[in-house]
């Protein structure tokens, strides 16, 4: 039985010793790592409003986007989305588009585009 104890505390201690360093990898909510860039315009109890603003060649710093969420594009947006990892993706999007990204831990984005990228994130809370 002691056998056991000891061996479900050890798990344990590994277990939190590994949540910790992957909550340590994640990256402030967008309005609180670049507010150059992310802006909360509403938010209650349910939901958060954040306006984004990008210039052309603009790069924000790295953040998260930790809970659902949809965006509406008031431009046309060309991003460079780049992981913690170093792996990027680019994305295009029209003005007038909603999209529904999944849940992001840590990313920066880059405007690629020929143009300012005018976003509006609502994220349910």
């Amino acid at each position: 039985m002691r056998y056991h104890t000891a061996l479900a505390i050890a798990a344990s201690a590994a277990l939190s010793t590994v949540s910790s360093i992957a909550m340590a990898q994640d990256a402030e909510p967008s309005y609180k790592a670049d507010p150059s860039v992310y802006k909360v315009v509403f938010e209650n109890q349910y939901f958060r409003v954040i306006e984004a603003n990008k210039e052309k060649g603009q790069r924000d710093r790295a953040h998260s986007h930790p809970v659902q969420s949809v965006v509406y594009f008031f431009t046309d947006c060309s991003e460079k989305l780049t992981g913690p990892d170093g792996q990027s993706r680019n994305t295009s999007n029209k003005a007038g588009h909603v999209v529904a990204p999944p849940i992001v831990r840590s990313h920066t984005s880059e405007n690629v585009g020929s143009g300012a990228c005018h976003q509006l994130f609502v994220e349910r809370k």
